[in-house]
């Protein structure tokens, strides 16, 4: 796999992309049917233009099927379930380690105190 850093495009062919990858054109197309998260644009003319986000898809997709020996079914139930147990992988980081500790500690206090209230009543 050699896929470009920083090369400053926003768009690449699918011929590129089968390249970066050692794959088939062809085969590059049949997972854009397989898989619904590999959707490229399309310039006017009907050519696909693939961005980072879409060759990171591919990456992904080339990592269960060919590195790991996924089925194509098992390799798109592994990528639904990525995307679902995940999506705090895309959130940014809104808060530091040491401040999520200090608010769970602050809130078990509490539930502390909530629970000795009740005991007393």
């Amino acid at each position: 796999m050699k896929i470009p850093e920083n090369t400053g495009k926003l768009y690449y062919s699918i011929s590129e992309v089968a390249e970066m990858f050692d794959v088939t054109t062809s085969l590059i197309r049949y997972w854009e049917g397989e898989f619904p998260s590999l959707k490229p644009k399309k310039n006017r003319s009907g050519d696909r233009q693939f961005t980072k986000k879409d060759i990171d898809n591919i990456a992904q997709i080339y990592a269960l099927v060919k590195e790991k020996g996924y089925t194509l079914d098992g390799a798109r139930r592994a990528l639904k379930s990525e995307n679902k147990n995940s999506t705090a992988h895309y959130v940014p980081n809104l808060f530091t380690k040491q401040e999520v500790i200090e608010k769970l500690e602050k809130l078990r206090i509490q539930m502390k105190n909530l629970s000795n209230n009740l005991e007393e009543e």
